[in-house]
């Protein structure tokens, strides 16, 4: 279980700029994907239920101006930054094995 500092800024305006702090590097994981689910509920408020695929994920994190994290590695006694790219193959790796499950 790593510490895990995200890092969100929507659009180019600084004052849009949030984090959010994780127990684990999963938890942040998964928090991206509930930020995409929550913007998703915004955008169709009347659909009962909301599918989406990967890809359109990856757009989503794509359009945001910035998407990082933080991952404490307790060997170095410090905080490592990742990006999107870093983040989307994380992402990738967790839903396949939630979909091998």
């Amino acid at each position: 279980m790593s510490h895990t500092i995200l890092l969100v800024q929507p659009n180019s305006r600084p004052d849009t700029r949030t984090y959010s702090d994780y127990e684990s590097l999963n938890e942040c994981l998964e928090g991206i994907c509930k930020i995409y689910e929550e913007h998703l509920k915004r955008q169709n408020p009347d659909c009962p239920s909301i599918t989406y695929d990967i890809s359109q994920l990856f757009d989503f994190i794509d359009q945001l101006t910035d998407l990082s994290c933080l991952v404490f590695q307790k060997n170095y006694g410090s905080y490592v930054p990742h990006n999107k790219d870093w983040l989307k193959e994380k992402i990738y790796i967790m839903l396949r094995k939630q979909a091998g499950k």
